[in-house]
């Protein structure tokens, strides 16, 4: 078994050059971690180009069955991994997206944050969202916070990253969709009315919420009540309640 022992490997520099969003851009990869990930991406349609093992990590066959294995010395592998402590198991995959069906589906807006950003697609799988539609002003889906956020939800819902959000937008509306925009002058969420079966739930960036160009095109204006003395809620929080609640209300039509 040969294990690369160098940092100047050129598959190791390209391996290294995904922590950062200019190196998925370029060579059109992204990297993801652990064992639970790995499983994950296996059993998807993600094309999977190479599994990256820490030379003492023992893998179930399962797990080297589809791609080229590499074993790496342990100082190796901490360079390629963005955790501090990995797991000993890596896998480097081609980024692509499963298709957006179903009537239920979040439309991000401008999120910042990657936390957030995997968070809401982990919430939006959770509550039976059906798709997820991601604006080109978002935080990158493919770095390593944001897939560690999702937890391997990116493999089991519908994600659009779209080049002309507003329009996708419309398309969607024209098809008989409630464009729900969430802020904080809206009408309070849980006495919304007229939504029809067919909705999309806008969530806006963390500091400014839905864009105006987008505000102007929704159908229903939301806002969650807020009791206490707080001025908002995380945005991953707010899509939380707000898809969950959306979810029922469907359930019980």
């Amino acid at each position: 078994m040969e294990i690369i022992q160098s940092l100047h490997n050129p598959k190791v520099q390209l391996w290294r050059s995904l922590k950062d969003t200019r190196g998925r851009k370029e060579h059109r990869l992204f990297l993801v971690e652990g064992t639970r990930f790995v499983q994950e991406a296996l059993q998807s349609s993600f094309p999977i180009q190479a599994i990256l093992l820490r030379e003492d990590y023992e893998p179930k066959p399962a797990l080297v069955s589809r791609a080229p294995v590499f074993h790496l010395a342990d100082h190796v592998f901490q360079a390629v991994c963005d955790t501090k402590t990995p797991q000993g198991i890596a896998a480097i995959l081609s980024p692509q997206t499963l298709p957006v069906r179903g009537n239920a589906v979040l439309a991000l807006d401008g999120i910042q944050d990657p936390g957030n950003l995997g968070t809401m697609i982990r919430t939006a799988d959770a509550a039976g969202f059906t798709g997820v539609l991601i604006s080109p002003e978002c935080c990158d889906l493919f770095s390593p916070k944001a897939l560690r956020a999702t937890m391997g939800s990116l493999f089991h819902i519908g994600i659009t990253i779209s080049d002309d959000f507003l329009t996708l937008l419309n398309q969607y509306k024209q098809n008989g969709f409630s464009l729900l925009s969430s802020q904080l002058d809206g009408t309070p969420f849980f006495e919304r009315s007229q939504i029809r079966p067919s909705f999309i739930l806008i969530v806006g960036n963390e500091g400014n919420g839905v864009s105006e160009a987008v505000r102007k095109i929704a159908t229903h204006h939301l806002c969650l009540p807020m009791q206490g003395a707080a001025e908002s809620l995380n945005a991953a929080v707010a899509a939380g309640i707000m898809m969950y609640d959306l979810m029922r209300f469907s359930s019980a039509q």
